[in-house]
């Protein structure tokens, strides 16, 4: 028994467990109330398109990222990555979970990125081992939001790259790319791109929400 589990029951009696997004009494710590569960929208397929979502981003799944990633909610990286993990294929072979990476600045600003502990938290989970800082962002790239396919993919030609450090690891290997959520596909094409050039020898992407394709601001 760990020490978060043999803890869990006193940490519940001083903190009770409330839904991170209503605040409705809950069970556990680890999820959401019944309620805000039934308004997560989740794919029919999966996996299909080298591509796993664990939901489709409609106002709950924002609401759910916003908390995480600006509301600096992070005790909820186990849930949603639990949710990616029911829901991804059979991981065949070695993998190497790489986050989409942050320019420094901004992860300076933020204080961690969002799609590394995902990703370290899906390596708990699955086949997989985490190199989080496999990737860089060459240079900072504005804000994506209200941009269209094309502007996105220019705005991103070339700002993510390999880091040279973990080059020869990544050459030959399994890639399980994670990430929050994905839009347009423009990042995951940006990196998809970069372990390309590197060698990486077969590339899955798996993130917490999908834009689908009618929603695209």
């Amino acid at each position: 028994m760990s020490v978060t589990t043999a803890f869990a029951p006193l940490l519940d009696l001083v903190y009770p467990p409330r839904c991170p997004l209503c605040g409705e009494a809950i069970a556990a710590q680890k999820g959401l109330c019944l309620d805000c569960w039934s308004t997560l929208e989740i794919p029919s397929a999966s996996g299909e398109d080298g591509i796993t979502a664990a939901t489709l981003y409609n106002d709950t799944a924002r609401q759910l990222v916003l908390n995480f990633k600006h509301g600096r909610k992070i005790a909820l990286a186990g849930m949603m990555a639990r949710q990616i993990a029911g829901r991804l294929p059979d991981l065949e072979g070695e993998w190497l979970a790489i986050p989409v990476p942050l320019h420094r600045i901004r992860l300076w600003q933020r204080g961690f990125n969002q799609s590394a502990l995902l990703a370290t938290e899906l390596c708990k989970l699955v086949a997989a081992r985490p190199l989080v800082d496999g990737l860089v962002r060459t240079r900072r790239t504005p804000s994506l939001g209200g941009l269209g396919r094309e502007e996105r993919a220019r705005v991103l030609d070339g700002a993510i790259a390999v880091r040279e450090v973990h080059r020869s690891r990544i050459a030959g290997a399994n890639i399980l790319l994670v990430d929050d959520v994905l839009t347009s596909g423009a990042t995951t094409n940006a990196c998809r791109s970069a372990l390309d050039q590197a060698g990486a020898a077969r590339l899955h992407v798996a993130c917490f929400s999908r834009v689908p394709e009618g929603r695209l601001g």
